[in-house]
């Protein structure tokens, strides 16, 4: 596969941040940092593409001085390079009421992204008064995640992912990161076969299959490997950096 892609001219590097740019630390290494410099200087874009909000990533992308747009909580929400929001995407609160109301009866940990906050097992007094952008369920038991894997997916409203192999995370149907660096790409007027997007989870599926080059970290799912044209390094072994040394040609 490698021969057959290297001819593929990536013009934008798209990075999820949980298990891939970051370390177990919640770090970006000095090596990675060190890739994504050299990938700037050479005019290209490099996208944070994450789960987490602006909120919290906002100080990554500010650390690493990326001044392009931003792909959040699984691409609910677009930011441009001024952080001004050009698109969001919102869960309807009666589908969020009925997902907690699903924790409840299953006693599970949950957490849940709205527009103003993140939530943590806990949720507002009137929750319809909330713009809510995702729901994520975090469960221990693999039956019990099961259950509430099946009410999500017969529901026939979202988009079900996860970040872990530990949880569950819902946003809009047909939201999702791939659609978020389509609308990024578009505005950029770049095409998605000029994309190199790297991930390790199930919210990271979409983009990997629809970039130019989709590469898996070596601690990603099995599921994402299997899907990707190259599997890069773990985490804790900057991986981000050799997939950028690899596939952005730097020289």
């Amino acid at each position: 596969m490698d021969n057959v892609k290297n001819d593929v001219e990536i013009k934008l590097v798209a990075l999820d941040m949980d298990g891939t740019l970051l370390n177990n630390k919640g770090q970006v290494s000095e090596a990675n940092r060190k890739a994504i410099n050299a990938a700037k200087d050479k005019g290209i874009f490099v996208v944070l593409s994450t789960g987490r909000s602006l909120l919290t990533s906002r100080e990554h992308a500010d650390s690493l001085e990326l001044n392009s747009y931003l792909v959040t909580v699984n691409g609910s929400e677009i930011w441009d390079d001024q952080r001004e929001l050009v698109e969001r995407n919102l869960v309807k609160s009666e589908h969020i009421e009925w997902m907690w109301k699903l924790t409840q009866e299953h006693n599970t940990k949950f957490w849940a992204i709205s527009t103003e906050r993140n939530w943590h097992n806990e949720m507002p007094e009137d929750l319809h008064q909330v713009d809510w952008m995702k729901f994520g369920f975090n469960i221990d038991d693999d039956e019990t995640r099961a259950i509430i894997m099946k009410e999500l997916q017969d529901k026939g409203e979202f988009e079900i992912s996860n970040s872990t192999l530990k949880n569950i995370e819902v946003n809009s149907a047909g939201v999702n990161k791939a659609k978020g660096l389509e609308l990024v790409c578009q505005r950029l007027g770049l095409e998605m076969k000029n994309v190199m997007a790297v991930g390790d989870s199930l919210n990271d599926l979409a983009m990997i299959k629809a970039a130019g080059i989709g590469v898996a970290m070596g601690n990603a799912q099995d599921i994402v490997k299997e899907s990707a044209d190259w599997v890069t390094a773990t985490n804790e072994e900057d991986g981000v950096a050799k997939a950028i040394y690899k596939w952005v040609k730097l020289k």
